[in-house]
């Protein structure tokens, strides 16, 4: 089938024909060239397949030869739940690649039967000339990172294999720190991360994320990529496995290639069929023991189906894993036979990058660079191996020796812009007025009215009506808690929706949008105590979904931290970002209504269809100028923005429309259609569902669910860091009891609007929850 932008070549001929000037035809035929070589400069194939196909063997998914000697592919065993970068990759370039897989499954066997174990690629080179294909991307570049140090790595340490419980040590957390400054001092730019579903290597994978800044890229977290499974010595310490089987036994278990340590037994509370983690696996796919071998060919999978198919598309690809996972990768990557790959080591905390060629073969060291490697591998080492124990040992004599040492070399959690930080002065100052005129008496005839404060950047003055809280008669408000408000315990299926904890633009009343700004201290204590509320109610999620701003992604971070579910996907979509506020992003209100006035403020803040002035496309505050969007495939492209950025860069780009303001409805009319996509993939097949987003992002979902007139939306008001959950039965917004006594309603502000959220029950079945 030709593709979209052939179609749009063939009919762009007929228009060429008709009555042009000379030079709007060739401008005209330019553009059309240009769009017709856009289809082949990134993992696009020749229209002929048939005869050009042998020339990718690279591109082949995991295969299999079964005992007949027939080739079949072999399942892929990843489940739909898991969190992969379906928003990255279209399913129609996808499907086109498994079909191709298909067309030379036949060739796979003698091809594999080569000297080398590798596949003879039939280079472009031997076709004819007109045969041949248009050149591509260069493939994307491996960096391969061991986890930090886990608590079970310390003193008398401990076999950990598929034990989940490990976390990270403070030296692995620097560790993890140190390996991604070495990433940002080589310029490298992650665009896609796998991982195993382990809390140490997810954990680890946080950091790195945070450290580089890039907390929106994709995650997929594979059990294929665990550490080795150890069967009945998981969780032994190493000095009493010796004691008790015997150190020569303990040791030709821990490093010969083919021996296998006993079975774990059934009822161990490591098993992994006991941990919900595993729940989407058959019990085939669950190994009980494995030796080094079985841990290399387990991640063959991940690395044909998926790694494989990231790298050739372009793409830098960040693997954060096990030490057997990795040296399973390496023997692949590399061709290492059995014996040698025992000689290989992986530090922890010390990045191994791989160059590719085109056929996907690591491509040579020069002699300068072998320092930096091992002689059996080809990747590149970022640091002297052993160079990073000593400088943390160094690193803790300074901090023993050094007062100031911490205070230097600690990471600032919240960063603040200029005027971020001329706010808070000025809010500390007037807090400081504030208490001086309570100690000093004065006999001026001025008074003093504060100054108010500043609110919270979707926040209107809503006081109490006369009626009660939200309307509510006082009379009615107990019932209204009691029978339609709270949450019974023990949840099993839901959908929980929370908005992120507060940011610093949040606290001093600034216009926050697209703009990325990080989580308050304030903010993460009440995404942690948000945590600890649903699991106090015993909450289980099956998946996670977020936008990619870091404040939301940090929130989901901390809630499954609290529930000890680390291991959950969690898929970022740009739908479920904020509202777009233009020009105004990063502004305060108060700027706003002193050059606009307060009338033209309230227009654009409460106004469901005005939109504020829109951004330069040449401003940093448009979406279109950060690296976190140039991803993003689920949107038409725009002709201005490919115009201009071309002709600035004298070759073609295409971007994408990005908004450059919107209004709520704008904001509304990309996160609705969104939900149907939640819907679909998670809530109609019983799955458990958490969504962790901004203000506006909450009001267009619970516009959607509790049926909201549109002129009484931009009046609801949605609490940082608190859970909301919806019940599909009754259609309303339930609250979780926190146990201090006093009435949800009554402690949190849900504006004028909030009786959408908890109207009055007819019946109690009408309000009972059954999930």
């Amino acid at each position: 089938k030709m593709q979209k932008k052939e179609r749009f070549f063939l009919r762009g001929l007929h228009h060429v024909n008709k009555k042009m000037t000379s030079a709007i035809r060739v401008c005209w035929c330019i553009l059309l060239c240009a769009t017709l070589f856009s289809c082949y400069e990134s993992f696009d194939f020749p229209l002929n397949l048939n005869k050009v196909m042998k020339a990718r063997p690279h591109l082949l998914f995991a295969s299999t030869i079964n005992e007949d000697n027939e080739t079949q592919p072999k399942r892929n065993a990843f489940s739909n739940r898991e969190g992969y970068s379906r928003y990255l990759v279209s399913e129609r370039r996808k499907n086109k690649v498994l079909r191709m897989r298909d067309l030379i499954l036949k060739d796979i066997k003698r091809r594999r039967d080569q000297e080398d174990s590798t596949l003879e690629a039939v280079t472009d080179d031997k076709l004819p000339f007109w045969k041949r294909r248009l050149p591509a991307n260069e493939p994307g570049q491996l960096i391969l990172i061991r986890s930090g140090e886990s608590s079970w790595n310390v003193g008398e340490s401990k076999f950990a294999g598929w034990a989940g419980d490990p976390d990270l040590t403070p030296q692995g957390k620097r560790e993890m720190e140190r390996a991604a400054r070495l990433l940002i001092e080589a310029g490298y730019e992650v665009d896609v991360v796998f991982t195993s579903r382990l809390k140490r290597a997810i954990r680890s994978v946080w950091i790195l994320t945070s450290e580089i800044d890039q907390q929106y890229l994709p995650v997929f977290k594979s059990w294929r990529l665990n550490g080795r499974m150890y069967g009945a010595l998981t969780g032994l310490k190493k000095s009493e496995a010796a004691s008790l089987i015997g150190t020569k036994q303990v040791q030709k278990w821990r490093n010969n290639i083919k021996e296998i340590p006993p079975p774990i037994d059934e009822n161990s509370s490591y098993h992994p069929k006991k941990h919900r983690m595993y729940a989407d696996l058959d019990e085939s796919d669950i190994p009980v023991a494995e030796s080094l071998l079985d841990s290399f060919e387990r991640t063959l999978p991940v690395w044909e189906d998926k790694i494989a198919y990231e790298l050739h598309v372009g793409r830098t690809v960040l693997v954060v894993a096990h030490s057997n996972a990795i040296r399973g990768l390496i023997k692949h990557i590399d061709g290492i036979s059995d014996q040698d790959i025992q000689d290989v080591k992986i530090p922890r905390g010390v990045p191994i990058v791989y160059n590719f060629d085109s056929n996907l073969r690591p491509k040579d060291l020069g002699l300068d660079k072998l320092t930096h490697s091992q002689p059996l591998i080809r990747g590149v080492f970022l640091e002297k191996p052993g160079l990073l124990q000593a400088a943390l040992k160094r690193e803790d004599e300074w901090r023993q020796t050094l007062p100031d040492y911490n205070a230097t070399m600690t990471r600032t959690k919240t960063p603040m812009t200029a005027v971020e930080n001329a706010l808070t002065k000025l809010v500390a100052e007037r807090e400081l007025e504030k208490w001086a005129l309570t100690q000093v008496e004065s006999n001026s005839d001025w008074e003093y009215n504060g100054d108010e404060e500043f609110e919270d950047e979707e926040e209107e003055e809503y006081n109490e009506t006369p009626g009660g809280i939200l309307g509510y008669q006082t009379s009615d408000l107990s019932d209204v808690v009691l029978e339609e408000v709270l949450v019974p315990p023990k949840p099993t299926n839901c959908l929980v929706m929370i908005r992120h904890g507060k940011t610093e633009h949040n606290k001093l009343g600034l216009f926050t949008g697209w703009e990325d700004a990080p989580l308050a201290d304030e903010g993460r204590q009440e995404a942690t105590e948000a945590g600890q509320l649903l699991k106090k109610h015993n909450f289980q999620f099956d998946v996670v979904y977020t936008s990619w701003l870091s404040r939301a992604i940090e929130t989901a971070w901390l809630l499954m931290n609290e529930l000890d579910c680390l291991w959950l996907p969690i898929i970022k979509s740009w739908r479920l970002n904020e509202r777009m506020y233009g020009s105004l992003t990063g502004k305060s209100k108060r700027m706003i209504a002193q050059k606009y006035g307060e009338k033209q403020l309230k227009l654009w803040r409460r106004g469901y269809s005005v939109r504020p002035p829109a951004v330069s496309s040449f401003c940093l505050d448009y979406p279109g100028n950060d690296i976190r969007y140039r991803n993003l495939h689920d949107v038409r492209y725009s002709f201005t923005e490919t115009l201009m950025r071309s002709i600035d860069s004298r070759r073609l780009i295409l971007h994408r429309k990005l908004p450059k303001t919107e209004s709520l409805k704008d904001c509304m009319k990309r996160v609705i259609p969104y939900y149907q996509v939640i819907k679909e993939e998670a809530i109609d097949k019983g799955k458990s569902v958490l969504i962790a987003s901004s203000e506006n992002a909450i009001r267009g979902l619970l516009k959607y669910l509790c049926d909201i007139p549109e002129e009484k939306i931009a009046q609801l008001e949605i609490p940082n860091g608190l859970p909301l959950v919806y019940d599909f039965n009754s259609k309303t917004v339930k609250l979780l009891d926190d146990g201090s006594g006093i009435s949800p309603l009554v402690k949190y502000n849900f504006g004028l609007a909030g009786p959408y959220l908890f109207p009055q029950c007819v019946s109690d079945e009408e309000c009972e929850i059954t999930f």
